[in-house]
C-alpha cells in the first residue's frame, strides 16, 4: 500500500431546501489492519467527512481546500481475513450534525488516507416538527433554527372555533412539539369531536324533526291542489 494514500469521494449537489442543520448517516464496513499483510504503519482504520456549501453546482472543478471537515469516522467493528472467508462484514453506522447551514445547498465528501473501507449508504436528512393539531388549534410544519433553541410557533384556531386563550407551542431541535399553552374553544352551536368543531347533535336533531314535521304537513297539501 502506498504510504501517502489521499483518495477523495464527493457527492453530488444537495439542495438544502428549509434545513438549518443537517444530519448524515453513514453505513459502512471497515477492515482491521491487522488482518491485512504488509501494510503496516500506513493502513488505517478511519476515514474522513467533509462538507462545502454553496449557492450552485459547482461540480466542474474538485478544490479541496475549500471543503470543512465534519469529523474523523471510527468503526465500532471491524471485520477480519476470518469474516471475509466467511462472507461476515460487520457493517457500522454513524451519524453526525452539521449547522447551520445557510446556502442553497451543499457537497458531502469523503477523504480515504490508507483505510480498506467500504461506504455501503449515505442518507441525509433533517428534523421537523409535523403539522398537527392541539387544543383545537393548528401547527404548521416547523422546522428547528438551531441546535440550542426552541422555535415559538403560534397557532391558528380550526374552523368553527375561536381563541380562548393564544395558542402557543414549541419546535424543539429533535422536531418534537413542546409544551401546548393557550387553546381554542368551539363556537356557540358547535362541540369539539376529535380535533374538529361540528354542529351540537341537539341541533342536528332539531333541524331533522323541523324538516320531517314540514314534508308531512306540506305533502298532503300539495295533493289537495293537483289537478288530474
Amino acid at each position: 500500500m502506498d504510504h501517502s494514500q489521499n483518495n477523495w469521494l464527493r457527492t453530488n449537489w444537495v439542495p438544502r431546501n428549509s434545513a438549518q442543520k443537517i444530519y448524515v448517516e453513514l453505513k459502512f464496513t471497515l477492515r482491521d489492519c491487522n488482518s491485512i499483510p504488509l501494510v503496516l504503519g500506513t493502513c488505517k482504520e478511519t476515514f474522513n467527512l467533509y462538507y462545502m456549501e454553496s449557492d450552485d453546482d459547482q461540480s466542474v472543478k474538485f478544490r479541496e481546500h475549500q471543503f470543512t471537515k465534519i469529523d474523523t469516522i471510527a468503526a465500532d467493528e471491524s471485520f477480519t481475513q476470518m469474516d471475509l472467508g466467511d462472507r461476515i462484514l460487520k457493517l457500522n453506522t454513524e451519524i453526525r450534525e452539521v449547522g447551520p447551514v445557510n446556502k442553497k445547498g451543499f457537497y458531502l465528501a469523503f477523504q480515504d488516507v490508507g483505510a480498506c473501507v467500504a461506504l455501503v449508504s449515505v442518507r441525509v436528512y433533517f428534523k421537523k416538527c409535523p403539522f398537527t393539531v392541539k387544543n383545537l388549534a393548528m401547527f404548521p410544519d416547523t422546522v428547528p433554527m438551531d441546535s440550542q433553541s426552541l422555535v415559538e410557533v403560534r397557532g391558528s384556531c380550526v374552523n368553527n372555533s375561536k381563541e380562548e386563550d393564544p395558542p402557543k407551542m414549541y419546535c424543539s431541535t429533535e422536531g418534537e412539539w413542546l409544551v401546548p399553552i393557550g387553546k381554542c374553544t368551539c363556537n356557540a352551536g358547535y362541540e369539539e369531536r376529535g380535533f374538529i368543531c361540528q354542529v351540537t347533535l341537539t341541533r342536528e336533531i332539531s333541524s331533522m324533526s323541523l324538516f320531517t314535521y314540514m314534508f308531512v304537513i306540506i305533502t298532503p297539501l300539495s295533493i289537495l291542489y293537483q289537478t288530474s
